[in-house]
């Protein structure tokens, strides 16, 4: 039976398909494109939703080095947590064009968002100039010390959840975001329904963990690798296609029987709305030869981070087809972040 999509979510179809049209036919940008001789802006700002500490600061804080002096005289991250990224994205809105502003967001507030909001308080495509993408990376899921030991596969938890159901919850960095519905798909394979409970950022939720506050955790493998050395937390599963080469030794959902669980995600940069673009492609440039550098990639690797940058036109297209993936799928999960 056909369902008719309400006028808001063609709206944001139509201009998410329309925006990569129009990238994908014009400005293909290259790292060789900034412009000879363009004087740095005098103080450039990388703007954040997500709080100090996690993936998504380590590779604004390693960029923003790289991008000064060249491109900014001063460039500083800006740490604008609260509403699973969203007031990050919102601030940028009003900001000048200029490229002394810079956003940086998962995916997953640009094209999960618009279907589980029936009103954001920005629009993905209107408010906001794709410029270059800047890492991808795996889902992690991993429990603390309020697990038992012997809990070493999600088969395990799942079991343990049934068994304890005053348990059976885990934190992410978001609600709404990859690693929430990843939590929610892996409960809903054993028929367990695990209750998600939402953090800014995936430290805090980790240190609720450790501190045995919170079983599980669900969030980007690089925030646990460094928990996980020490012992004070256990990976269960990773959601890659194939196994993360940060945490080789962890089979993925897929590898445990958990069918159709191959996520990943990337984090990508933006500006504001109506960059100019000769604007653009200045930043682009500068973006691109930062995430190349030696150091970026080595340090981005700390954290389980895969620098990679791109085109604006291959930004739009990333963010199109993960909207049109996500769509069906969060409705036949059912959630909505206003209910």
């Amino acid at each position: 039976m056909s369902r008719t999509l309400p006028m808001h979510r063609l709206n944001r179809r139509q201009a998410l398909q329309a925006a990569g049209a129009a990238w994908l036919g014009g400005t293909a940008l290259g790292a060789r494109g900034q412009a000879a001789g363009a004087a740095p802006l005098d103080n450039v700002k990388i703007i954040t939703g997500f709080t100090p500490g996690g993936t998504s600061d380590a590779i604004c804080r390693r960029v923003a080095v790289k991008l000064a002096p060249g491109y900014g005289k001063s460039v500083v991250v800006e740490n604008r947590s609260g509403a699973g990224g969203q007031i990050a994205i919102q601030s940028v809105k009003g900001m000048a064009p200029d490229g002394s502003t810079i956003l940086q967001t998962p995916m997953s507030m640009l094209g999960i968002y618009p279907h589980i909001y029936k009103k954001l308080p920005y629009d993905p495509v209107a408010d906001l100039t794709p410029v270059s993408q800047g890492a991808v990376f795996d889902f992690g899921f991993a429990v603390g010390p309020a697990v038992p030991a012997t809990v070493k596969t999600i088969a395990d938890f799942l079991a343990w959840c049934k068994a304890n159901p005053a348990g059976a919850n885990f934190g992410s960095p978001a609600a709404g975001s990859t690693p929430h519905f990843i939590g929610v798909l892996a409960g809903r394979t054993a028929g367990v329904e695990l209750r998600h409970v939402p953090y800014r950022g995936t430290q805090p939720a980790i240190l609720d963990m450790i501190g045995g506050q919170i079983p599980a955790v669900s969030g980007p493998v690089g925030e646990f690798t460094q928990h996980v050395a020490v012992g004070k937390i256990r990976l269960l599963a990773t959601s890659g296609a194939q196994r993360s080469k940060f945490a080789p030794t962890v089979p993925t959902f897929t590898e445990q029987g958990l069918k159709d669980m191959a996520f990943n995600e990337w984090f990508g940069f933006y500006l504001p709305a109506k960059a100019a673009p000769d604007v653009v492609q200045r930043a682009n440039a500068a973006l691109r030869a930062a995430l190349a550098d030696k150091e970026t990639v080595e340090g981005l690797e700390v954290m389980g981070l895969e620098s990679r940058s791109s085109t604006p036109a291959e930004l739009a297209a990333m963010l199109k087809a993960d909207n049109e993936r996500w769509g069906p799928l969060i409705k036949s999960i059912g959630f909505t972040a206003d209910s």
